[in-house]
């Protein structure tokens, strides 16, 4: 949330849904990560009442907070009240409140933002709330971690973030030293229907050297220092403190953007409880974006999570990576840490080497998996083969006639 957040310089890894939304899948592996509740928030105070001072701060003013963003946070109940119905509600509202000292001259909205600096923070556990985020293009509401005031030094940690000029997309994103702003590192899922039709449960699980982002239950992007690194270079993994939690409503920004003018005299953002525990040392399983072989039992990984343009894919003990974590992008392609699995020099004939390159918008990047565990290129029509049948750690992958095959038979994982 913090600064120059520009959607294009981001490492990311992208899923899309098929179906308009869904519900808990994992919540067998959700339980099984969660220990004693912490702190808890649920917001079931009388209409009009404000939040409980003794554990919220408000943050207050028109500065733009790094972001260029047009709205003025006020405090009290003006912008940030209980709705009676057990929400918080966080409302933007046009025009200036008798408030004429935005960065950018009289200010155009007013809204609300709180947190809990110096009066709860916590280092590892589950961090959940459930949020129904308005509907409107400029809108920007957020639910996120920070880890001090020295930013980005001291990390960021964005639960969750939607922006109203694309509202299928939910982002959750790591700030630090090197990988800050529009380089920042994180996942994207992409939905079949707004986000903003309904209350959903946004959570992360935070565990030392580990952090995974889940959406009603659904993971959808884990980060480790390792695939930090293969992605940004040689930074640090700042996530090894406590973090306190935030929540806003911003307008406009520079990753919020859109078009704030057509926006309602008001939008609502509303918080049903936002929930915290501790954590077991055990984190949860992998996401299911790993693609395994039947022949072998292993994955497809790209070799020393190293994503250059170039490198031949190949398969490898599944290990839960970003190097073998392959997001099915809406486009038709596959991802992995933020390049797509391409047949070398785009050709499509038999024994055409499967890489992983910039991804390019050729049609060639479309690749599909079967309901009978074929993995075809469409273009082609043809499959994702293992040369060789070879059954090692390093055996390469190409193409080749689909012939149903267990070197050609592949599943999530």
């Amino acid at each position: 949330m913090r600064k120059l957040r520009v959607l294009l310089g981001a490492a990311v890894v992208a899923t899309t849904l098929a179906s308009s939304m869904f519900m808990a899948s994992r919540n067998d592996n959700a339980d099984a990560a969660v220990a004693a509740v912490t702190w808890n928030e649920d917001f079931n105070g009388a209409a009009g009442t404000g939040v409980d001072t003794s554990r919220w701060n408000f943050d207050t003013g028109g500065s733009g907070f790094g972001n260029q963003e047009l709205q003025y946070y006020t405090s009290g109940t003006s912008n940030v009240a209980m709705d009676g119905q057990g929400h918080l509600v966080i409302t933007a509202r046009k025009g200036s409140g008798g408030h004429n000292d935005c960065w950018n001259g009289t200010c155009q909205f007013t809204s609300g933002r709180i947190q809990t600096a110096g009066k709860f923070t916590q280092q590892y556990g589950h961090i959940e709330a459930r949020i129904q985020v308005p509907n409107g293009s400029g809108l920007w509401p957020a639910f996120w971690m920070l880890g001090g005031g020295n930013w980005p030094t001291d990390g960021e940690i964005d639960i969750m973030e939607v922006v109203g000029r694309d509202p299928n997309r939910l982002f959750g994103t790591l700030h630090g030293p090197g990988y800050s702003g529009g380089s920042s590192f994180g996942g994207q899922l992409v939905a079949g229907s707004p986000w903003y039709q309904a209350f959903h449960n946004y959570a992360v699980d935070w565990s030392p050297n580990l952090i995974v982002w889940t959406v009603d239950g659904q993971e959808y992007f884990r980060a480790t220092p390792d695939s930090l690194r293969a992605a940004k270079g040689n930074v640090n993994w700042v996530f090894e403190h406590p973090f306190f939690i935030i929540l806003n409503l911003a307008v406009g920004g520079n990753f919020g953007q859109g078009n704030p003018a057509s926006l309602p005299a008001e939008s609502k953002m509303l918080i049903d409880y936002v929930h915290v525990s501790g954590t077991s040392t055990t984190p949860p399983p992998a996401s299911g974006n790993a693609l395994k072989s039947k022949l072998n039992g292993r994955c497809v990984d790209i070799p020393g999570a190293n994503p250059v343009d170039g490198a031949r894919l190949q398969t490898y003990d599944c290990n839960g990576s970003a190097a073998q974590s392959w997001a099915a992008n809406g486009d038709g392609t596959l991802r992995a840490m933020g390049k797509c699995m391409d047949p070398a020099g785009g050709a499509l004939t038999n024994g055409t080497p499967i890489q992983l390159v910039t991804c390019n918008g050729n049609p060639v990047q479309r690749f599909t998996l079967s309901s009978a565990g074929d993995l075809v290129n469409v273009s082609a029509n043809r499959c994702v083969d293992i040369k060789d049948n070879n059954g090692a750690n390093g055996a390469q992958l190409q193409l080749w006639d689909c012939t149903g095959a267990a070197n050609q038979k592949w599943s999530r994982a």
